[in-house]
């Protein structure tokens, strides 16, 4: 026979609820309308930067919801920040060339 069950403890690394994954989805959703939207409307001198933007928003929801990144810890936060930064200058420094060139 089998003793008592033990006493479960809540998991730190527990997966968020159902509705947190839907709430997200359908972030993800309005962002790839507005995404579409913005495609479709041609607004010449920001829609790249626009477009840019957008996808930003959304990579950053995928990265916080669905692979978990809000409950990391700060050394991989400050890693990812990092990444972000210098993929940021990159694109930056390439607009700027293709701005200025003549």
């Amino acid at each position: 026979m089998a003793g008592p069950e033990p006493e479960r403890r809540p998991d730190e690394t527990a997966l968020s609820p159902a509705r947190t994954y839907v709430a997200a989805w359908a972030a993800l959703l309005f962002f790839l309308g507005l995404t579409i939207l913005v495609a479709k409307v041609r607004v010449a001198p920001l829609g790249a930067a626009a477009n840019l933007l957008i996808a930003t928003v959304k990579a950053g929801l995928v990265l916080t919801f669905f692979m978990h990144l809000g409950s990391e810890g700060k050394f991989l936060k400050i890693m990812l920040s990092v990444a972000v930064g210098a993929l940021t200058l990159l694109i930056m420094l390439t607009f700027s060339d293709v701005l200025f060139r003549r």
